[in-house]
């Protein structure tokens, strides 16, 4: 689904000028790619916002740019490191009838038999990068792990067919693994043994003890 973004052209300028954008609530970007020059453009903030919670960063959105409709793609959000608010973002204009290539989150579902069984679920990697066409791009990747048990892995030889869309990884690309327990720390008795040769070995008195 296309998502419409109304955007304005820009003239790029010092940073003074791209802060007093985002104090009056408009994000600066740009947007490059097929048959278009580089762009600078703003967008609105809070519809911004309103569109990525929605819809999330990988759909295929349509940039209004005075009056001009463009499809793109989102290639960067870069974010403030303390508040976390959008400072800026890359488009990229795409060809709808042409394959790209986009990263797309991976979804474990299912009870996987070695966590049962008490081990632990990882996810060394948490996206697969494919190639797909625009109007295809699934919000994420559904993989079940039910029969993944302690000691074994997932990986995407074992998943490619079940896609219609090329999966770019090596087959040994390791999406999810399941580790056995940690060891118990065994509790060591805090009790001395008070038998003749322990003592000994301690230096205590052994008199006692030789009746």
């Amino acid at each position: 689904m296309n998502m419409v973004l109304t955007a304005n052209k820009r003239q790029k300028g010092r940073h003074s000028s791209l802060t007093q954008l985002r104090q009056n609530g408009a994000i600066p970007g740009v947007v490059y790619g097929f048959q278009m020059e580089p762009t600078a453009i703003t967008l609105d903030a809070r519809a911004f916002a309103k569109i990525l919670a929605a819809h999330g960063t990988k759909s295929v959105f349509q940039l209004d740019v005075e009056g001009k409709r463009i499809n793109a793609v989102l290639t960067e959000v870069q974010r403030c490191a303390l508040k976390g608010n959008v400072k800026h973002v890359d488009f990229k204009s795409i060809n709808m009838s042409e394959e790209l290539e986009v990263d797309i989150p991976v979804t474990v579902i299912g009870d996987a038999v070695g966590v049962a069984e008490g081990g632990f679920l990882l996810q060394p990697n948490r996206e697969v990068r494919i190639k797909v066409k625009p109007t295809e791009i699934p919000e994420t990747i559904e993989i079940d792990a039910t029969n993944v048990a302690i000691g074994t892995s997932l990986y995407v030889g074992d998943i490619r067919q079940q896609f219609p869309f090329e999966i770019l990884h090596e087959d040994d690309y390791t999406l999810v693994t399941i580790t056995p327990p940690a060891a118990e720390n065994v509790q060591e008795d805090d009790t001395v043994d008070d038998t003749p040769e322990v003592l000994e070995a301690t230096g205590q008195n052994t008199d006692e003890t030789r009746g």
